[in-house]
């Protein structure tokens, strides 16, 4: 079974990162005016999910690199797995304020209320689920590159 692991532990990590790329698509999707309680309630479970997702790839990606893979040295002297980690990183750092707003709808959501959010939220939460979809771009760029061998150094 052995043998099996790193092809798994791809899978798995494509998988996640599939989802989580999904989640960020639909969530920019659902950031429209009027925001309705069913509306507001789909963006909670899908940044849920990309969280989730977020998590595995993170996990499933750490033990890639330090077991299933080429190890951690060589991944760190690979400039394109940098560029995607810090980029990784970046997209997380960037969902803290979706996810903090959307957890403060909560309560306006299990009152069967819609969230009172302004037009200029909306307009930042848009930006920055747009920023973060902008930025998977090159980091699925050098994921390619890293996994050819290419910027080593």
């Amino acid at each position: 079974m052995t043998s099996y692991l790193p092809a798994i532990s791809a899978f798995i990590h494509h998988l996640a990162a599939f989802m989580l790329i999904g989640a960020l698509i639909v969530e920019r999707a659902l950031i429209v005016l009027p925001l309705t309680v069913e509306s507001a309630r789909r963006l909670n479970a899908t940044d849920m999910l990309f969280g989730i997702a977020a998590g595995i790839v993170l996990v499933i990606g750490v033990l890639r690199v330090m077991y299933f893979e080429k190890g951690g040295s060589y991944y760190l002297h690979s400039l394109p797995f940098l560029v995607k980690l810090t980029l990784f990183l970046l997209i997380g750092l960037l969902s803290i304020y979706p996810t903090v707003t959307f957890l403060g709808w909560r309560k306006d959501l299990r009152a069967d209320r819609v969230p009172v959010v302004t037009d200029r939220t909306l307009s930042r939460l848009r930006r920055v689920i747009t920023l973060e979809l902008v930025l998977v771009v090159p980091l699925l760029l050098c994921a390619a590159l890293m996994a050819r061998g290419i910027g080593q150094f």
